[in-house]
């Protein structure tokens, strides 16, 4: 019996057209523990290896572990963008801001 966790992972890990094995390679994981996570009832996953995922898969680590549905997709999606734009130069972030202006004035 698969888990919320577990459906989370496979079906981003299949939407972005990932094998097990290449998920465990861009997370530093096994192709087990991946597999694990995604079939074993309760999974296991270390709070470590369960940020490399949800980095890799675009997402938050609230979002995966949210049951209830509460975590849209889109917005662990924003906060991922956020957490990455955050670590970003201020020149690559001033680029950014100012194609965000560019998009805001065709309104």
């Amino acid at each position: 019996m698969a888990t919320a966790l577990g459906d989370k992972i496979r079906g981003l890990r299949k939407e972005r057209e990932l094998t097990l094995d290449k998920l465990a390679e861009l997370t530093g994981s096994s192709k087990s523990y991946i597999w694990e996570l995604e079939n074993k009832t309760p999974p296991r996953p270390s709070a470590e290896k369960l940020s490399r995922i949800a980095d890799e898969l675009g997402v938050t680590i609230e979002y995966l572990l949210d049951a209830d549905g509460t975590v849209t997709e889109e917005d662990a999606a924003d906060a991922a963008f956020y957490r990455k734009y955050r670590r970003m130069d201020p020149g690559t972030k001033a680029k950014l801001r100012s194609l965000v202006d560019i998009w805001d004035d065709d309104d």
